[in-house]
């Protein structure tokens, strides 16, 4: 898929691609409310707008708002785009489908707050949880009956944390899909920082992605 990704927005990488894959397995239709969370480009919010779904994008980054737009005019789709912390800007709205691919990289030790700049789409405090729990502990609450929620992680931001949490909050919490890549230049440069943490091996470059999938019952 072309699509427009200026310096400082997060550019789709093996994470994007993997929660796009398992958006076309959802029963989408046009009838179906989806809310994509951390949009970025928004080429997930584009997956699931192709199945003809009425899709709502958010994000933090204004450059990354503005980027999402344009991207989803060059395809000739028709998303609601909107900057802003999560769920803020779609208060009181429900939805059928819920997507995030959120920050996860841990940034060790007294990194508490999120990353600045283009840092803002992957550094998520010291173990890589602040916006993880932040989405598994509320999005739960703008599902509708039998809504499901997306979330892609790497594992070493702590799966089965992003499992209880979900699972806490009401929904059926399963792994839905996993793929293993090379890190990629971020991750690269945290290596040393990883293994001092025991988060991998002396000399692992290789991390798994997870997506999990919440189910909120009826």
């Amino acid at each position: 898929m072309l699509l427009i990704t200026p310096p400082g927005v997060y550019p789709p990488q093996g994470d994007t691609e993997l929660l796009a894959h398992c958006v076309r397995r959802e029963p989408l239709d046009g009838s179906s409310r989806v809310l994509d969370l951390c949009t970025g480009t928004g080429a997930v919010a584009l997956a699931a707008a192709r199945r003809g779904a009425r899709v709502t994008a958010v994000d933090v980054s204004t450059r990354a708002v503005a980027t999402a737009w344009c991207n989803t005019r060059l395809h000739y789709r028709r998303v609601r785009v909107h900057r802003g912390d999560l769920l803020a800007p779609v208060a009181g709205q429900r939805f059928d489908l819920v997507t995030a691919n959120p920050p996860y990289v841990p940034a060790g030790p007294g990194r508490d707050g999120p990353g600045r700049g283009a840092a803002l789409a992957w550094d998520a405090g010291p173990y890589g949880r602040l916006v993880l729990d932040r989405i598994c502990r509320t999005a739960p609450r703008v599902l509708t009956r039998g809504g499901v929620l997306l979330l892609v992680q790497s594992a070493l931001a702590d799966v089965p944390a992003t499992l209880a949490v979900l699972r806490a909050a009401g929904l059926r919490a399963d792994v839905a899909a996993r793929r293993w890549q090379p890190f990629g230049p971020v991750m690269t440069a945290r290596a040393g920082l990883f293994e001092r943490l025991g988060l991998i091996g002396p000399g692992e470059r290789e991390e798994e992605l997870v997506v999990v999938r919440g189910v909120r019952g009826y």
